[in-house]
């Protein structure tokens, strides 16, 4: 089994990624999967996954994404977009399908389902849309500690403008809403300054607050 803390040592944000190394389809579908099982608040799973291959999409979205040469250079682009709100049908979709897997209803998960109804719905979009948000950050966490067990590297990304990012995915038309990016690949041999700097952290003593 291997260390978490250990993987967590290992990735870094990796500043070049060599445009030559591809990852592997089991790779690439066992990082998404990792995503797929995340943690999600009420288990709604109020985001989806793009994944960007397309060099000519890729050269569409790095000038919107401050220039970084990691969005062109990796082998795969994933796109974490949020629900652009939480509505009737959404929730109940997902309620739907735990009874669908389940294979029966139960009182106090319908309960909670009318809880849901109605109180999301009510919302704004914008406030619903921000915890949804919240929920895709979850997945990136699974993403990156998967990419590192893989020994992939992988680079979060908050520097671009969502806006223009889902103009060009289309995503309006989907109900989603970009959030992150994440291109996954291998660290170049030359030309990263970061790569073999040590990994620095605040103390523990000065992170942690007990009480």
């Amino acid at each position: 089994m291997s260390n978490i803390n250990e993987l967590l040592s290992w990735r870094y944000a990796a500043k070049k990624l060599d445009a030559s190394q591809a990852v592997a389809a089991d790779d690439l579908e066992y990082i998404l999967e990792s995503i797929r099982l995340s943690a999600s608040s009420s288990g709604l799973q109020p985001y989806q996954v793009l994944v960007i291959t397309d060099p000519a999409v890729k050269a569409q979205i790095q000038p919107v994404a401050w220039g970084q040469g990691q969005v062109v250079d990796c082998s795969h682009l994933l796109v974490f977009a949020a629900w652009d709100n939480y509505t009737e049908d959404r929730i109940n979709m997902m309620f739907d399908l735990v009874n669908q897997q389940r294979g029966f209803e139960n009182a106090g998960w319908e309960a909670y389902r009318q809880k849901l109804l109605g109180y999301y719905p009510k919302r704004s979009s914008e406030e619903n849309f921000q915890h949804a948000a919240r929920q895709a950050y979850i997945g990136l966490g699974s993403a990156l500690l998967a990419a590192a067990e893989l020994k992939i590297d992988s680079t979060p990304m908050e520097g671009f403008e969502p806006e223009k990012v889902d103009a060009i995915l289309g995503l309006a038309e989907l109900g989603l809403r970009s959030v992150l990016l994440l291109p996954l690949g291998y660290r170049a041999a030359e030309g990263d300054w970061l790569v073999n700097l040590k990994k620095v952290r605040r103390s523990t003593e000065d992170f942690v607050i007990r009480r």
